[in-house]
């Protein structure tokens, strides 16, 4: 047996270690902001933790957003994405891998923005919540406005003055956030909010909504892109009007929107018509409703004495008909009297058939009738109850067979499963402990390792890691400058030493044979890496 060769290097366990390792990296990178490309996302976990991958082209880095902070996040991640992740590098043990802890989360530059609206401007239109054949007309004159917007800006003074000016009309304002974390929550509660008052409400439904705000940054005006905003206009049942930013200024509520304005003023105008224009067009049209008034009945009364003189002599109209009357009347009492005679001879002949023997005879014959019919009925429905009879005694014995069919088969089916859980359960100890050395083995398998691939494993054999003032290692002897503090690192601990002499370090040849370790007491130590 080879004996092994006695160490100073103390032994640590593998939590101490990555411990260590995690204490190390967490120092070095507390506060870092990479920029890289989502991957694996596939939304937060039940526990409410996201889990996925940053990478660019040469490295991938594991991410984690912990479930309080992605509910604070204002732009979510998404599969693909190119974003810049602010946050701390740390260890997870469990694993031996390092991710990074993120606690804010942006798009890398307006490109990456724009990318991710032109995506989901795609997918809600591909829903049909951008349909044209969805969108209502605007009512003429509404008697209430709801206007979705922040109550301390100048876009609510703009719609106010300009309603003021045009046609004065009550509105309901719905205090919101227009900017920041949360405002697209709040203008589409808002939204929801309005549609959900009912005619036996203390306060009014709007006619028409105005959702605005003033101009900005694709950034700033990002909570009207957001589709729970736009699911919101979509829904709304109430016409819509979207006035967000300016006239150059698009977001994804435009198109979900009934009407859709450059500005919150514009906004206020399509919502109204002009008063004073109103009045006159009014009044313009009262005058022509008169004119035609006056028009029509000239015309009417022209043509009504035109029919007049048509028409002829009222005395001339009623001869004819007179005449008629007259002869009709000499007509009628010998009418009346062949009529009389002609009822009192068919009220003889019905009398002379309803002779009381004739009915007598009737009687008797449907009296045989009955009877012969009541004698035929008990004979039928005797023969049907007992062909019911014998049906349902064909239907037990058949439904007792059965039962008894069933009740085997089913006997013989539970034997044959107790039979199986039996076995099953004689064969679930010797599995788990196959699965139990399996594991066992692999964990020893790990561990060993983890003692290879550690620098610890090479300070044992005798080596020495030299690190300057700050702490970073030392590649080469062109590093070393004279009176440059060092920190040596042994497997049993640091020393602290200093450069000496002026000689400038010598470029190692092409070619050169290897050379005898130095030994601990020398003037210096070559390159470990």
């Amino acid at each position: 047996m080879t004996d092994i060769a006695p160490s100073n290097a103390p032994e640590i366990s593998v939590s101490e270690l990555a411990s260590a390792i995690k204490r190390t990296v967490e120092d070095a990178f507390g506060f870092v902001r990479l920029r890289g490309e989502i991957s694996g996302f596939r939304g937060a976990s039940p526990s409410g933790h996201v889990y996925f991958r940053l990478k660019d082209q040469g490295a991938v880095i594991e991410a984690v957003i912990w479930k309080g902070v992605f509910g604070r996040l204002r732009f979510k991640p998404q599969e693909g994405l190119e974003v810049i992740a602010t946050g701390r590098v740390t260890t997870f043990p469990g694993s031996s891998k390092y991710q990074i802890v993120v606690e804010s989360l942006e798009p890398a530059g307006v490109g990456a923005l724009m990318a991710l609206l032109e995506e989901r401007r795609k997918k809600l239109t591909a829903e049909g919540l951008f349909d044209p054949d969805r969108k209502r007309p605007l009512p003429y004159l509404p008697g209430v406005i709801g206007v979705v917007t922040s109550p301390t800006g100048a876009v609510i003074r703009d719609i106010l003055h300009r309603l003021e000016d045009r046609f004065p009309r009550s509105v309901l304002v719905w205090p919101v956030r227009v900017q920041g974390e949360g405002s697209a929550a709040e203008v589409a509660a808002a939204i929801r909010g309005f549609n959900a008052i009912d005619a036996d409400s203390d306060l009014p439904r709007p006619d028409v909504l105005i959702v605005a705000r003033g101009g900005g940054s694709l950034e700033d005006l990002w909570g009207f892109n957001e589709e729970i905003v736009v699911r919101a206009a979509a829904e709304s049942r109430i016409p819509l009007i979207s006035a967000v930013g300016h006239e150059t200024d698009t977001t994804l509520i435009d198109f979900a929107a009934d009407r859709r304005a450059p500005t919150p003023s514009a906004a206020a105008e399509m919502a109204v018509p002009v008063r004073a224009d109103l009045i006159l067009e009014i009044g313009d049209l009262a005058r022509r409703h008169g004119a035609g008034i006056r028009r029509l009945f000239d015309d009417r009364r022209t043509e009504l004495r035109a029919a007049m003189r048509a028409l002829p002599d009222a005395e001339r109209l009623l001869e004819a008909a007179r005449q008629r009357l007259d002869g009709a009347s000499e007509r009628l009492p010998n009418a009346l009297r062949a009529n009389a005679a002609a009822h009192r001879t068919r009220l003889v002949r019905a009398s002379g058939r309803l002779a009381p023997g004739v009915l007598m005879l009737r009687l008797g014959r449907a009296k045989d009738g009955l009877a012969a019919l009541g004698g035929r009925a008990g004979t039928a429905l005797g023969r049907r109850v007992e062909t019911r009879r014998q049906g349902f005694s064909s239907l037990s014995d058949r439904l007792s067979r059965s039962l008894g069919v069933y009740a085997t088969a089913q006997r013989h089916r539970i034997a044959r499963d107790g039979e199986r859980l039996a076995s099953l359960f004689a064969r679930a100890p010797r599995a788990l402990d196959l699965i139990v050395r399996r594991r066992g083995d692999r964990l020893e398998a790990a561990a060993k390792l983890l003692g290879a691939l550690s620098y610890q494993g090479v300070l044992a054999r005798g080596f020495a890691l030299v690190r300057d003032g700050a702490g970073r290692p030392l590649r080469s002897a062109g590093a070393v400058t004279p009176g440059l503090a060092l920190s040596i690192e042994f497997a049993d601990g640091r020393v602290a030493a200093r450069a000496e002499g002026d000689e400038p370090p010598r470029p190692a040849p092409a070619r050169a044979e290897p050379k005898p370790a130095r030994k601990a007491g020398g003037e210096g130590q070559g390159s470990l890496f």
